[in-house]
């Protein structure tokens, strides 16, 4: 039986998992030029590595890639292999299977039946099912191995006594004992089928999708047990990846020098001179700070850091449900302030308004999206809902300057120097920032202001981005420290200094 469908893939994050390792990839580099350095000269002449050594690092990264794709994405699982329809590879594994069991089945309509291919299935199956078998699973192995006993079924194949019916009915009962819950219905169609060669056919496809199930199974057990040693696992790897590609954290170098730029000029403008003992400048709040800068990230233009990419997918997408819920509040509070304390505490009135504007903003990413077209719309629309809930509580209608003034503001919020995109932005911000730097006590930080419309969107991001920073420093913390250690003590960081 060919074995091809055995091959699993990983599921649920697979696209960010498949674009991780194809991006990494791409950064493997031997003594490429600094990003900040300009085009130097390296003092030591290339290095030219070999195709083994490619490939070595290539297979390297693949299985970081893997591991890490397991402890940061819960909803990471395992799931069958499906190729393209129409594809190559589909149609020659359709004829090759299609050979397999004709053969099969002329072989068990000779005069007498040749069992050779069929002894070969059931090898293969009796290694399966013992292979789904835990530990306190001793009877029901020494079962498997009684009535699977392949030298009492070749000698039955060369008496002409072996009953290859009755054998499937035992492997569909084992089967059925071990299958997960949601596997029944596969069995009882199993149990339905009578013909020999479509029964195991379709043994062998129940058979897979019982592998896959027994994978997730185990994911699921394990990983609460997985932190330690997947932290441990990807440093080395990343360490034996900068083994032989020194250049590999230019850009992290560069973040980070960015960071500590940006703070102590903050520090500066609150007239306050920042030296490297500084509480901003302490290593922490460097760090925290950097992480918040990943979700302003101009992705077009400016590298990832290394340390980050495998996960830059996941910093893009939590940037741009970051922006979508600052324009959402920014939305419902200019309503708020506009409609006045007639609309407060009308029943049902915030969700409807927050459907009205997400509708909108579902598409804000996308290269067909038009922000004034979009925010001129949704000003329309409010202004038919508040006149249509104010009616209905018998309140005045809305009035035209109310309408007026609440379409204008709301189509000002595509200026991103708006004062209160700007003020919202700030918030959501401070509230990220603030879990980071909470997240060491378990306690979430209070909710700024305005932000109570979007407060369970705003803090399951809050989780996403802590969980996934909070990895990454346990991960790359010795490396962080030693790049920090040298930005600080060198007074200036190269790129402030230029």
């Amino acid at each position: 039986m060919p074995k091809d469908t055995d091959r699993c893939e990983g599921g649920g994050g697979k696209e960010s998992q498949d674009a991780s390792e194809e991006t990494v990839r791409k950064r493997v580099r031997a003594n490429t030029p600094s990003p900040h350095r300009g085009n130097t000269p390296q003092a030591s002449p290339p290095r030219f590595v070999s195709v083994e050594e490619l490939m070595e690092t290539a297979k390297g990264v693949t299985n970081m890639a893997l591991a890490h794709e397991i402890m940061v994405n819960q909803a990471f699982q395992v799931k069958p292999t499906e190729l393209p329809e129409g594809s190559l590879e589909r149609k020659v594994k359709e004829i090759v299977h299609k050979a397999f069991w004709d053969c099969l089945e002329a072989q068990l309509q000779e005069d007498p039946p040749s069992y050779e291919h069929a002894i070969k299935l059931l090898a293969e199956i009796k290694e399966t099912l013992l292979s789904f078998l835990l530990p306190g699973h001793g009877r029901l192995r020494s079962r498997i191995e009684e009535v699977l006993d392949l030298p009492l079924i070749q000698q039955q194949a060369e008496n002409g006594a072996l009953d290859i019916g009755r054998l499937s009915q035992f492997i569909v009962g084992i089967m059925g004992s071990l299958c997960a819950p949601c596997r029944d219905e596969d069995i009882k169609k199993l149990k339905e089928i009578s013909e020999i060669v479509p029964l195991l056919k379709a043994i062998f496809s129940v058979l897979d999708l019982m592998k896959v199930d027994m994978a997730n199974f185990a994911l699921s057990s394990i990983r609460p047990h997985l932190m330690q040693q997947s932290v441990e696992y990807e440093r080395n790897k990343f360490q034996e990846f900068l083994e032989k590609h020194p250049n590999a954290l230019d850009y992290t170098e560069k973040w980070l020098e960015d960071t500590v730029k940006y703070l102590r000029e903050a520090d500066s403008a609150g007239c306050r001179a920042a030296s490297h003992d500084s509480p901003a400048l302490a290593p922490l709040n460097v760090h925290n700070h950097a992480y918040l800068r990943l979700l302003r990230w101009d992705h077009a233009s400016d590298p990832f850091p290394e340390t980050v990419l495998m996960d830059q997918i996941r910093f893009q997408e939590m940037q741009q449900e970051a922006e979508r819920l600052i324009l959402l509040s920014s939305v419902l509070l200019i309503v708020y302030t506009t409609a006045g304390e007639a609309i407060s505490g009308l029943p049902g009135l915030m969700e409807t308004l927050k459907n009205t504007v997400n509708a909108m903003l579902a598409d804000m990413h996308a290269l067909s999206f038009r922000a004034q077209d979009a925010f001129a719309t949704i000003g329309e629309k409010l202004c038919v809902e508040l006149s249509s809930c104010l009616s209905q509580h018998g309140y005045s209608p809305f009035s035209a300057d109310g309408r007026s003034t609440l379409k204008g503001q709301i189509s000002a919020l595509t200026q991103p120097d708006n004062t209160v995109r700007k003020l919202m932005d700030s918030r959501v911000q401070s509230y990220l920032l603030a879990a980071l730097e909470s997240s060491q006590h378990k306690t979430p930080p209070p909710l700024p202001g305005g932000l109570t419309p979007v407060s369970r969107e705003l803090k399951e991001l809050t989780v996403l981005f802590s969980r996934l920073v909070n990895f990454n420093k346990l991960v790359f913390s010795p490396f962080y420290q030693k790049i920090l250690q040298k930005i600080l003590t060198s007074g200036e960081s190269p790129s402030t200094e230029t």
